[in-house]
């Protein structure tokens, strides 16, 4: 328990979550504080290239394994499957329609790429760098979630709730392709890539997600500035304790597949994640008829933060006992 609260405090002062506790008060505050919305886009496209391109990179190094395989493939189930336990939680405990509770499902099954990329630069830090093909495991984990989102709505919405196209929507989405992408040139430039372009990839990258999760924070902020007394205190619970339950869930896979310490934290920390980028995004032309406020803040304005703050120092303690 020691561990955990030293862990915790450490996190907490670290200058990115500090970088996003300052943008969380300004925004709470009220301040005009804001990052200009082509600088914002910008640093988006160099954390995705980043963080794809040195887990491509990694697995060069490494060489392919069965292992990635099976990662790959409990990453896709965990993603199937979390919306249904997310589905069953919001329809026996919550006042939610069946539309509203898919597409919230549908947001804590898939993965919210800002925390993948969080926690990995804590492991990092603290010298327990994970799987270089994790980056594919997340990728892999953004659309499953969808697809069984869709089928809860239609199973108790009826047909209709579907637009076309969705599927290449989702697949295409911007985020995955660069970070899909950017896994590829780093694997086929290797290790020698990763050397050439460490002065732009590797230095810089801290401070570029300072500044991100400082945008993060306002634009958490402001989404909970703007839902006070919309949430009932049940759907508040569930922002809360969905997290810790989808990285349990995580673990109980990442154990037999016999990750490291780092890998089975990034596998905890997926499951345990909320999507509110590509989800929204495609629960706008699947359903339309969801209220995106709800999952919108559900997602970025209470996992979000929560994971931040304690989640990943929560799952890289409970990792470390079962690895023990």
């Amino acid at each position: 328990m020691d561990s955990f609260f030293a862990l915790a405090t450490s996190n907490l002062l670290a200058p990115t979550i500090l970088c996003f506790a300052l943008g969380l008060a300004a925004a709470l505050a009220r301040s005009d504080l804001a990052l200009p919305e082509a600088a914002a886009k910008g640093i988006s496209i160099y954390l995705l290239f980043a963080i794809g391109f040195k887990g491509g990179a990694a697995v060069s190094a490494h060489g392919f394994e069965a292992r990635l395989a099976l990662t790959l493939l409990a990453g896709t189930m965990l993603s199937f499957a979390l919306p249904l336990v997310a589905w069953m939680i919001l329809t026996r405990f919550s006042r939610v329609d069946a539309t509203n509770a898919a597409a919230i499902a549908g947001h804590y099954g898939s993965i919210s790429i800002v925390t993948f990329v969080a926690a990995t630069s804590l492991l990092e830090t603290r010298g327990l760098p994970p799987e270089g093909y994790m980056v594919a495991v997340a990728a892999a984990m953004e659309a499953p979630a969808i697809i069984s989102a869709l089928w809860l709505a239609a199973r108790r919405a009826g047909p209709g709730e579907s637009g076309p196209g969705l599927m290449r929507e989702v697949l295409l989405n911007g985020s995955i392709v660069l970070l899909v992408g950017a896994f590829f040139i780093g694997l086929a430039s290797g290790p020698k890539g990763l050397l050439d372009l460490s002065s732009f990839i590797v230095a810089p990258f801290t401070g570029v997600l300072c500044l991100f999760l400082l945008d993060m924070g306002l634009v958490a902020g402001r989404s909970l500035a703007g839902s006070r007394g919309k949430l009932p205190a049940r759907l508040l619970a569930f922002g809360l304790l969905m997290p810790p339950l989808g990285a349990a869930m995580g673990l109980a896979l990442a154990l037999p597949l016999g990750l490291s310490l780092g890998g089975t934290v990034l596998l905890m920390t997926l499951a345990g994640s909320a999507s509110y980028i590509a989800v929204p995004a495609a629960m706008r032309v699947a359903l339309p008829r969801a209220d995106a406020g709800i999952s919108l803040t559900l997602a970025l304005g209470i996992t979000f933060p929560f994971n931040l703050v304690l989640g990943i120092p929560l799952y890289l303690a409970a990792a470390s006992f079962a690895l023990a």
